[in-house]
């Protein structure tokens, strides 16, 4: 990304105003931004994540990795959504999910950063217009992604922390809609190697849960705890 901010600002005049946006801060992008702006005045509105949560209704699964598949299925087939994203935690997974939906009847397909950039948009011009109800997806498609139709969110990996999981479910509920986030957790202990980070969905799920100041529900009947005016426009 740097490298990119570096060439627009080569090509634009040394008197400017530049202003920056972002949906997170982390400490890389802020010290990107301190090599670009000039004693910028910041502006952090946390209250507008909390809103974001709190307007979804959201919950959980306890699962084994071999039970993901045929909870995923059920949901699919008991659950009344406009367009949903499920989102998985790596391209291979991505892609192996996106192949058994589809050998199940499923319509899906698969949106990740190994397509091309015209096949991404492709997927993405297919959901725009409706075509496409039941989109797979890595990170990728977790920010900058505004698709009103989106009502579902499932989590078939957990998110590795609590802003990527932010960004998951707020692709679902978008411009003042409802929508509903189902993560599913399971027990196994996680490594993101590039971090030096363990993890587990669990652990991930609490510093939501305590970050956000709200209750995730645990799920455990898809259709006796789940009412369509929870998530379904009227």
């Amino acid at each position: 990304m740097r490298r990119d901010v570096q060439e627009i600002f080569m090509k634009l005049p040394k008197e400017k105003q530049v202003m920056m946006f972002s949906a997170t801060m982390t400490d890389d992008l802020r010290n990107v931004a301190k090599k670009f702006m000039n004693n910028p005045m910041e502006i952090y509105v946390d209250q507008r994540a909390k809103l974001t949560l709190h307007g979804l209704a959201q919950f959980f699964m306890n699962l084994t990795e071999a039970e993901k598949l045929r909870k995923l299925c059920d949901i699919l087939d008991a659950v009344e959504f406009n367009q949903v994203i499920i989102f998985t935690s790596s391209v291979e997974r991505c892609e192996a999910l996106n192949r058994q939906l589809q050998v199940l009847k499923f319509p899906s397909q698969a949106v990740h950063s190994r397509m091309a950039q015209e096949e991404r948009l492709r997927v993405y011009e297919s959901c725009k217009s409706n075509q496409t109800r039941i989109v797979v997806a890595t990170d990728l498609f977790g920010r900058g992604v505004d698709i009103d139709r989106i009502n579902l969110v499932v989590q078939f990996d957990m998110a590795s922390d609590a802003d990527s999981y932010l960004h998951r479910v707020g692709r679902a509920g978008r411009f003042g809609t409802k929508g509903l986030t189902i993560a599913f957790i399971t027990a196994e202990e996680k490594e993101i190697k590039r971090e030096s980070r363990k993890y587990t969905d669990g652990g991930i799920l609490k510093e939501v849960q305590d970050r956000f100041e709200m209750q995730v529900q645990e799920l455990t009947d898809i259709k006796g705890q789940l009412n369509e005016s929870q998530y379904m426009n009227q």
